[in-house]
């Protein structure tokens, strides 16, 4: 009977050591100035418009094992002078991660962060923009057992290979308030 326990200790603890690299971190997401958390809505802001552009070209972007997908993404935006963007899709595979997602319902904003560097994962979807030279990535990851994402963090490197589609926009579009959170 001891054996049996011993055993199962073991398992117990080698199954918390292998989970073990998994983290997780919260931060408040506040505002630069804190009125803007507190203020309400704004009969100025509509509830939802839309911003006539087009695509100038398309770039189809790949990435080789243990690159940054963030690092790209950032190289890749300066070396071919994107200001604004949308992210289209991607594909490929990773062989560890850092996301991040929201994680309440009220101002000021909390976020948590989700990172395991020795985590493989399929990259199955991408999506997102550039604003004003500005990257707002957002990933769908999957193993086995879930699909899972988040807005794409730094350390998230790249396992068999990846590719990203951008459409760069014509200039002209106005996408400055896009991801503005005080914007309501």
């Amino acid at each position: 009977m001891r054996m049996g326990v011993a055993v199962l200790l073991a398992a117990g603890v080698f199954a918390a050591a292998a989970g073990a690299q998994q983290t997780r971190r919260e931060i408040v997401n506040a505002a630069p100035d804190a009125a803007d958390d507190a203020k309400g809505l704004s009969a100025k802001v509509p509830d939802v418009y839309a911003i006539p552009t087009e695509f100038a070209r398309v770039l189809v972007l790949r990435f080789k094992f243990d690159t940054d997908l963030l690092a790209g993404l950032e190289k890749m935006v300066q070396q071919e002078h994107i200001q604004n963007a949308v992210i289209l899709a991607g594909a490929g595979s990773v062989r560890g991660y850092q996301v991040h997602q929201v994680s309440n319902r009220d101002f000021p904003s909390k976020i948590t962060f989700v990172k395991d560097p020795t985590a493989p994962a399929d990259l199955i979807g991408m999506n997102g923009y550039v604003l004003n030279g500005k990257i707002h990535p957002h990933v769908t990851l999957a193993n086995p057992d879930h699909a899972f994402g988040g807005h794409l963090e730094p350390g998230t490197k790249v396992f068999t290979f990846a590719i990203v589609t951008i459409g760069v926009l014509k200039d002209g579009a106005d996408l400055s308030r896009l991801d503005d959170k005080s914007y309501r």
